[in-house]
Protein backbone atom coordinates (compact mmCIF):
# COMPACT_ATOMS: atom_id res chain seq x y z
CA UNK A 1 0.00 0.00 0.00
CA UNK A 2 2.94 2.17 1.10
CA UNK A 3 4.45 1.83 -2.57
CA UNK A 4 1.26 2.45 -4.29
CA UNK A 5 0.97 6.06 -2.46
CA UNK A 6 4.65 6.92 -3.06
CA UNK A 7 3.65 5.97 -7.01
CA UNK A 8 0.89 8.31 -7.10
CA UNK A 9 2.67 11.04 -5.97
CA UNK A 10 5.79 10.21 -8.37
CA UNK A 11 8.40 10.21 -5.10
CA UNK A 12 8.50 6.51 -5.40
CA UNK A 13 11.73 6.44 -7.22
CA UNK A 14 13.72 9.13 -5.14
CA UNK A 15 12.61 7.32 -2.29
CA UNK A 16 14.62 4.02 -3.17
CA UNK A 17 17.84 6.21 -2.84
CA UNK A 18 20.16 5.67 -0.09
CA UNK A 19 22.72 7.28 1.36
CA UNK A 20 25.27 9.03 -0.88
CA UNK A 21 28.68 9.76 0.33
CA UNK A 22 30.19 13.07 -1.17
CA UNK A 23 32.99 14.21 -1.72
CA UNK A 24 34.11 17.46 0.04
CA UNK A 25 36.90 18.73 -2.63
CA UNK A 26 34.72 17.69 -5.52
CA UNK A 27 31.97 20.23 -4.86
CA UNK A 28 34.90 22.70 -3.73
CA UNK A 29 36.32 22.25 -7.09
CA UNK A 30 32.92 22.66 -8.90
CA UNK A 31 31.95 25.82 -7.00
CA UNK A 32 34.90 27.77 -8.04
CA UNK A 33 34.00 27.05 -11.47
CA UNK A 34 30.03 27.95 -11.01
CA UNK A 35 29.29 31.08 -12.56
CA UNK A 36 25.77 32.44 -11.44
CA UNK A 37 25.60 34.29 -14.75
CA UNK A 38 25.06 31.53 -16.49
CA UNK A 39 24.39 28.76 -13.89
CA UNK A 40 27.13 26.86 -15.86
CA UNK A 41 30.62 25.46 -14.53
CA UNK A 42 33.30 26.48 -17.09
CA UNK A 43 35.49 23.95 -17.59
CA UNK A 44 38.48 23.72 -19.27
CA UNK A 45 36.54 21.75 -22.14
CA UNK A 46 33.66 23.87 -22.36
CA UNK A 47 30.86 24.76 -20.68
CA UNK A 48 28.78 22.26 -18.37
CA UNK A 49 25.52 22.28 -16.31
CA UNK A 50 23.14 20.56 -14.70
CA UNK A 51 19.91 19.75 -16.64
CA UNK A 52 15.96 19.35 -15.74
CA UNK A 53 16.76 15.89 -17.82
CA UNK A 54 19.44 15.32 -15.14
CA UNK A 55 17.27 15.77 -12.62
CA UNK A 56 14.81 13.03 -14.44
CA UNK A 57 17.33 10.29 -14.50
CA UNK A 58 19.30 10.65 -11.25
CA UNK A 59 16.52 11.49 -9.02
CA UNK A 60 13.21 10.18 -11.23
CA UNK A 61 11.21 13.04 -10.13
CA UNK A 62 8.61 14.78 -12.77
CA UNK A 63 10.16 17.72 -14.76
CA UNK A 64 7.30 19.06 -16.35
CA UNK A 65 4.17 19.52 -14.56
CA UNK A 66 3.08 22.28 -12.50
CA UNK A 67 5.52 24.98 -10.53
CA UNK A 68 6.45 24.35 -6.95
CA UNK A 69 5.27 27.99 -5.60
CA UNK A 70 3.08 29.30 -3.04
CA UNK A 71 3.08 31.48 0.57
CA UNK A 72 4.66 30.53 3.32
CA UNK A 73 3.42 31.08 6.85
CA UNK A 74 6.36 30.16 9.16
CA UNK A 75 4.58 31.13 12.02
CA UNK A 76 4.38 28.34 14.77
CA UNK A 77 0.32 28.70 14.89
CA UNK A 78 0.17 27.85 11.19
CA UNK A 79 2.44 25.26 12.15
CA UNK A 80 0.98 23.32 14.41
CA UNK A 81 -2.14 23.81 13.35
CA UNK A 82 -1.36 21.92 10.01
CA UNK A 83 1.09 19.19 11.56
CA UNK A 84 -2.83 18.17 13.14
CA UNK A 85 -4.14 18.31 9.60
CA UNK A 86 -1.81 16.72 8.14
CA UNK A 87 0.37 14.09 10.83
CA UNK A 88 -2.45 13.79 12.88
CA UNK A 89 -0.50 15.43 16.20
CA UNK A 90 0.76 18.38 17.49
CA UNK A 91 4.58 19.13 15.92
CA UNK A 92 8.11 19.67 17.71
CA UNK A 93 8.35 23.45 16.42
CA UNK A 94 11.60 25.36 16.35
CA UNK A 95 10.68 28.84 18.16
CA UNK A 96 13.99 30.85 16.32
CA UNK A 97 12.95 33.57 14.29
CA UNK A 98 11.25 31.43 11.84
CA UNK A 99 9.23 28.33 13.14
CA UNK A 100 10.06 25.32 11.79
CA UNK A 101 8.88 21.77 12.01
CA UNK A 102 11.86 19.17 13.08
CA UNK A 103 12.94 16.56 10.94
CA UNK A 104 13.86 14.50 13.58
CA UNK A 105 10.16 14.83 15.08
CA UNK A 106 8.87 13.87 11.49
CA UNK A 107 11.20 11.03 11.25
CA UNK A 108 10.26 9.55 14.74
CA UNK A 109 6.74 9.49 13.85
CA UNK A 110 7.20 8.11 10.65
CA UNK A 111 9.19 5.03 12.00
CA UNK A 112 6.06 4.81 14.80
CA UNK A 113 3.07 4.33 12.37
CA UNK A 114 1.43 0.85 12.49
CA UNK A 115 0.58 1.25 8.91
CA UNK A 116 -2.61 -0.71 9.97
CA UNK A 117 -5.27 1.64 8.49
CA UNK A 118 -5.36 3.56 5.10
CA UNK A 119 -5.00 6.61 7.41
CA UNK A 120 -1.47 5.22 8.82
CA UNK A 121 -0.76 4.68 5.76
CA UNK A 122 -1.48 8.17 4.15
CA UNK A 123 0.10 9.66 7.90
CA UNK A 124 3.74 7.57 6.75
CA UNK A 125 3.45 8.58 3.62
CA UNK A 126 3.49 12.36 3.99
CA UNK A 127 5.91 11.69 7.06
CA UNK A 128 8.27 10.34 4.57
CA UNK A 129 7.79 12.71 1.96
CA UNK A 130 8.58 15.76 4.03
CA UNK A 131 11.99 13.48 5.06
CA UNK A 132 12.76 13.21 1.42
CA UNK A 133 12.52 16.72 0.29
CA UNK A 134 13.87 17.79 3.60
CA UNK A 135 11.38 20.77 4.17
CA UNK A 136 8.02 21.61 4.83
CA UNK A 137 5.03 20.73 2.44
CA UNK A 138 3.08 23.58 3.66
CA UNK A 139 1.87 24.95 0.56
CA UNK A 140 -1.40 25.34 1.11
CA UNK A 141 -4.11 23.32 3.57
CA UNK A 142 -4.80 20.56 1.35
CA UNK A 143 -3.84 17.05 2.18
CA UNK A 144 -4.77 15.11 -1.04
CA UNK A 145 -2.36 13.04 -2.61
CA UNK A 146 -3.77 13.18 -5.99
CA UNK A 147 -2.73 17.00 -6.04
CA UNK A 148 1.10 16.20 -5.25
CA UNK A 149 2.03 14.69 -8.11
CA UNK A 150 0.69 17.87 -10.68
CA UNK A 151 3.91 19.73 -9.43
CA UNK A 152 7.29 19.45 -11.29
CA UNK A 153 9.33 18.36 -8.13
CA UNK A 154 12.30 18.17 -10.39
CA UNK A 155 12.36 21.73 -11.34
CA UNK A 156 12.13 22.91 -7.73
CA UNK A 157 15.06 20.43 -7.05
CA UNK A 158 17.25 21.99 -10.13
CA UNK A 159 16.45 25.49 -8.92
CA UNK A 160 17.54 25.21 -5.59
CA UNK A 161 20.84 23.38 -6.68
CA UNK A 162 21.56 26.29 -8.77
CA UNK A 163 20.42 29.24 -5.95
CA UNK A 164 23.01 27.05 -3.58
CA UNK A 165 26.02 26.97 -6.09
CA UNK A 166 25.18 30.43 -6.51
CA UNK A 167 25.47 31.44 -3.11
CA UNK A 168 28.34 29.28 -2.10
CA UNK A 169 30.26 31.21 -5.30
CA UNK A 170 29.95 34.33 -3.29
CA UNK A 171 34.07 35.23 -1.98
CA UNK A 172 32.44 35.81 1.87
CA UNK A 173 30.72 32.30 1.82
CA UNK A 174 32.62 29.03 3.61
CA UNK A 175 29.92 26.41 2.57
CA UNK A 176 26.68 25.18 0.71
CA UNK A 177 23.41 25.18 2.30
CA UNK A 178 22.33 22.66 0.34
CA UNK A 179 22.23 18.75 0.02
CA UNK A 180 24.56 17.97 -2.84
CA UNK A 181 23.31 14.60 -3.78
CA UNK A 182 22.23 15.48 -7.13
CA UNK A 183 25.40 17.45 -7.72
CA UNK A 184 27.96 14.57 -6.62
CA UNK A 185 25.97 12.23 -8.80
CA UNK A 186 25.87 14.48 -11.96
CA UNK A 187 29.66 14.81 -12.02
CA UNK A 188 30.12 11.25 -11.29
CA UNK A 189 28.03 9.93 -14.47
CA UNK A 190 28.77 13.02 -16.60
CA UNK A 191 32.77 13.13 -15.59
CA UNK A 192 33.99 9.70 -15.33
CA UNK A 193 37.74 10.35 -15.16
CA UNK A 194 36.58 11.96 -11.54
CA UNK A 195 34.18 8.83 -10.65
CA UNK A 196 34.55 7.15 -8.02
CA UNK A 197 34.01 3.21 -8.69
CA UNK A 198 29.91 2.74 -8.80
CA UNK A 199 28.22 0.66 -5.63
CA UNK A 200 25.68 -0.92 -7.58
CA UNK A 201 25.34 -2.13 -10.94
CA UNK A 202 22.64 -1.15 -12.97
CA UNK A 203 20.81 -1.37 -16.65
CA UNK A 204 21.67 1.87 -18.78
CA UNK A 205 17.90 2.80 -18.73
CA UNK A 206 17.05 2.36 -15.45
CA UNK A 207 16.14 5.04 -13.07
CA UNK A 208 16.95 6.64 -10.64
CA UNK A 209 20.26 6.36 -11.73
CA UNK A 210 21.69 7.93 -7.69
CA UNK A 211 20.86 4.29 -7.31
CA UNK A 212 24.21 3.57 -8.33
CA UNK A 213 26.28 5.59 -6.31
CA UNK A 214 24.32 5.09 -2.64
CA UNK A 215 26.94 3.93 -0.22
CA UNK A 216 23.76 1.49 0.79
CA UNK A 217 20.26 0.45 0.24
CA UNK A 218 17.17 2.23 1.54
CA UNK A 219 15.61 -0.07 4.03
CA UNK A 220 12.27 0.26 4.01
CA UNK A 221 9.00 -1.00 6.87
CA UNK A 222 6.71 -1.74 3.84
Amino acid sequence: MVENYLRATRFYHVSRIGVIRGFHPLSAALVERWRPETHTFVLPVGEATVTLEDVAHIFGLPIDREPVSGWIDSSSDFLQSQSIVIFGREAEVSHSSKSYIKLGWVRRIRDVEPLDTEESIRRYVRCHIFCLLGSTLFADKSTAYPAIHTYSWGSACLAHLYRALCRASRYDTKEMDSSLNLLFVWAWERMSCIARVPRYTLPPTQIPVAIRWSHSKRTTVW
